[in-house]
């Protein structure tokens, strides 16, 4: 992928994309991933919220554009969890997304994403697509329910009431559900915290150029980016590009050309404050899960969110701070659930085999851990249908 491509892409794109209500319901429903993951940086390490919702929505509009399907953006999960859970500087963070995004840069532009594409099993892609369905589930059933009151705004009683409307509007072009549970949530803030809404205010501070130290550097490459280069490798390029081929056939993006788009974005916009950015499975399955079958899908989302910014700055933190976690939960959770359903291809008794023990590992350790161990079982089962395969036939 070169620069000549992606403005081709651009340019043929621009003519394919939908603005529509469907659309616009697979806008929304990422958001269970992208606000608590962002919120958790900016509340614990001071990130610039309002600049990372510009700059998302930048980098949103040119993935419709580029990919012309819902090819989303999200934050980096790894450096997002180590920055909340650990805590890092603004300048650590952007150091490891900076260092991330020039290796795939560099796999895109040298091809050598494609040899690991070809080199990696298709069942360990649908291993690392199950873990990340399941933990998509596993936490938007923790953020619905987990230590929820039952009754209250944000509460068990939002959580059923959230995932009724999910199920009773199903796939409703006319009422699209996943908008539809976007609006409810703000119903109980309306009714028990109208305060937060006189702290909104216009202005914006505008962007500068931040300063990373030698110190910075080294802290972001190995507690920032050594843990995420390998999940963006699975989960940003190659199970992303395997999933919107499931979803999207011959309209679906190559691992070199989503690896090329999510390196120039951060190289370009790191420096000024945007957040760590990735193309996820998890946020392509909850785009399409919701309605989002163009690129106007991230188009929408990446316009309301530059709105947003520009208008009210970081006045929107306490808002957003307060948005029920349990209707975002139920966004998540539906978005695990779509991912999930993917795998069911594996038909093959030693596949499912090697897709469970996988997936199982990446869910109790990490992800890196879990690859390993498939590829070492895929090594030795391989090994041992040649053996087999070798001995002499008994007369």
């Amino acid at each position: 992928m070169t620069g000549l491509g992606l403005w081709r892409s651009l340019r043929q794109n621009a003519s394919t994309v939908r603005f529509n209500r469907t659309e616009a319901s697979g806008a929304v429903g990422d958001l269970g991933t992208l606000l608590p993951l962002l919120l958790g940086m900016a509340g614990r390490c001071g990130f610039p919220l309002a600049h990372a919702l510009l700059f998302a929505g930048v980098a949103g509009v040119i993935s419709g554009l580029t990919f012309g399907i819902p090819i989303p953006i999200q934050p980096m999960k790894a450096i997002a969890i180590v920055a909340i859970t650990e805590g890092m500087s603004v300048p650590e963070i952007l150091a490891a997304g900076l260092l991330t995004g020039a290796v795939m840069l560099l796999l895109a532009v040298t091809g050598l994403i494609d040899r690991v594409n070809r080199a990696v099993p298709r069942v360990l892609v649908r291993a690392i697509q199950l873990a990340l369905g399941l933990k998509l589930l596993f936490t938007g059933f923790g953020m619905s329910v987990g230590s929820r009151p039952w009754m209250g705004s944000d509460s068990i009683a939002l959580t059923a009431i959230s995932f009724a409307l999910v199920l009773w509007l199903g796939s409703s072009r006319q009422v699209p559900a996943a908008l539809a549970v976007l609006a409810l949530g703000f119903v109980p803030l309306l009714i028990s915290q109208p305060h937060l809404f006189a702290l909104l205010h216009l202005g914006l501070d505008p962007p500068s150029l931040h300063s990373i130290s030698k110190s910075d550097w080294i802290a972001g490459l190995w507690r920032g980016a050594v843990p995420q280069i390998p999940l963006t490798v699975l989960n940003s390029v190659l199970a992303v590009s395997l999933l919107s081929a499931d979803l999207f056939g011959p309209r679906s993006a190559a691992p070199r050309k989503i690896a090329f788009s999510l390196g120039l974005l951060n190289l370009l916009l790191c420096p000024f404050g945007a957040m760590p950015m990735c193309h996820g499975a998890g946020g392509l399955a909850a785009h399409y899960r919701h309605g989002g079958r163009t690129g106007g899908c991230v188009i929408l989302l990446g316009l309301v969110t530059i709105a947003l910014a520009l208008l009210f700055g970081s006045s929107l933190m306490p808002l957003l701070n307060y948005y029920p976690r349990s209707v975002l939960g139920v966004l998540l959770a539906f978005a695990g659930v779509e991912l999930v359903t993917v795998c069911r291809d594996q038909k093959a008794p030693r596949d499912i085999l090697v897709m469970l023990l996988s997936a199982t590992a990446c869910v109790a350790t990490n992800f890196a851990i879990g690859f390993l161990l498939g590829c070492v079982v895929v090594v030795l089962i391989r090994t041992r249908e040649r053996i087999l395969a070798a001995r002499p036939t008994s007369a």
